[in-house]
C-alpha cells in the first residue's frame, strides 16, 4: 500500500513537471528580434491582388528542437470531413485565405497526424509539440516552421 500512495505521489509530481517542458510562445517570438521593430510590408490592393508575393521573414533559429505551445488559427491542408492532419497555424483569422498571405515567419506548417476534430478548428487552438526550423512550401502559403504536434486543443 505504500508503495501504490508513492507512486500515486510521484506521478502528481511527473504530470505538472511534463506540462512545463513546454514553452508557450507568442507570435513574436517567431521574428528575430532585430525585425520585430520593422514596420509591416505594405499591401498593395490595388491590382491582381495574386501577383502579390508573399512577405519572407527571418527566423529564430534557437527555436529547432524545442518543445513549444503555440495558439492559433488553421488553415487545413489535409484530412476528410471529420479531422484534419495537416494545416498550417496562423497568428490571425482568415489569413492565407486573403492574399497576400503572413511573412512566412508567421506561418507554421503542422502535422497531426492522430488529426484533429474539423468541428474544434473554427475557433483559435492551441498546438502543442516539437518546432521545426525548416521552410516548406504550400499551395495557401510558405511557412517558414514546423511543428510535429502530439496535441491540438481547443484555446480557453
Amino acid at each position: 500500500m505504500k508503495r501504490l500512495i508513492l507512486a500515486l505521489l510521484a506521478t502528481l509530481w511527473v504530470l505538472p513537471a511534463m506540462a512545463a517542458d513546454y514553452k508557450s510562445l507568442e507570435w513574436d517570438n517567431l521574428i528575430p528580434e532585430g525585425e520585430r521593430l520593422a514596420p509591416p510590408p505594405q499591401v498593395n490592393h490595388e491590382g491582381d491582388p495574386m501577383s502579390t508575393p508573399q512577405p519572407v521573414g527571418g527566423v529564430v533559429p534557437t527555436l529547432d528542437g524545442q518543445s513549444v505551445r503555440l495558439p492559433g488559427f488553421v488553415v487545413p491542408l489535409e484530412g476528410d470531413s471529420k479531422t484534419i492532419t495537416a494545416f498550417l497555424l496562423v497568428p490571425y483569422f482568415g489569413a492565407c485565405i486573403h492574399v497576400p498571405p503572413p511573412p512566412t515567419n508567421q506561418v507554421v506548417y503542422v502535422r497531426f497526424p492522430k488529426g484533429a476534430p474539423v468541428d474544434d478548428l473554427w475557433d483559435a487552438i492551441w498546438v502543442k509539440g516539437t518546432m521545426k526550423v525548416v521552410s516548406s512550401n504550400h499551395q495557401m502559403a510558405n511557412a517558414s516552421y514546423a511543428i510535429e504536434a502530439v496535441d491540438v486543443v481547443p484555446y480557453e
